[in-house]
């Protein structure tokens, strides 16, 4: 019996000696390019609501040059990215780059600054929904984030509109 384990233990370890055999193997070249940098920083992913965030991401590593409309007789292109919490309507030049976007999108999370300076202003009021408009445009450098928020109060509702800083408008 004794024999037969120490074979086995023996038998296990050889078999793992032939695993280690080590395959190299050449891959493609990758190349990474920061096209849409500028609308990446400047539209803030960190204080953005998930589904802002994942929309802008995919906007900005959109490849205009690999769609199956793309001509270079164009100069720019249009293009509207959808998902159930809003939209974006983005145009990129023929080399893919962001010239501007119009964004809307209803009911997100609101950034903290935003939800503060409300229940400051608003005391024993609630939300009830909202809508985020963001514009932007690469030419200026210019971005406006809006947000439009109704707010409830028993049978009362008020609009209230206020910038990204969380300023009333």
């Amino acid at each position: 019996m004794k024999k037969l384990i120490f074979g086995l233990i023996i038998l296990g370890l050889t078999i793992h000696t032939y695993a280690q055999e080590i395959k190299t193997i050449e891959l493609s070249e990758v190349v990474i390019s920061a096209t849409n940098y500028k609308y990446l920083n400047k539209t803030g992913l960190e204080n953005a609501s998930i589904p802002v965030a994942l929309l802008e991401q995919k906007v900005a590593s959109y490849d205009i040059a690999s769609s199956e409309f793309y001509d270079d007789e164009y100069d720019s292109y249009i293009i509207s990215f959808y998902i159930p919490e809003g939209s974006i309507l983005a145009t990129y030049d023929k080399e893919g780059t962001i010239l501007r976007t119009a964004e809307r999108f209803k009911d997100v999370t609101l950034p903290i600054e935003v939800r503060n300076s409300i229940a400051k202003q608003y005391p024993n009021w609630s939300f009830e929904k909202d809508l985020y408009l963001v514009n932007y445009y690469d030419k200026s450098g210019n971005i406006t984030k809006k947000y439009k928020i109704t707010l409830i109060n028993g049978d009362k509702r008020i609009k209230v509109k206020c910038d990204a800083e969380g300023n009333i408008l």
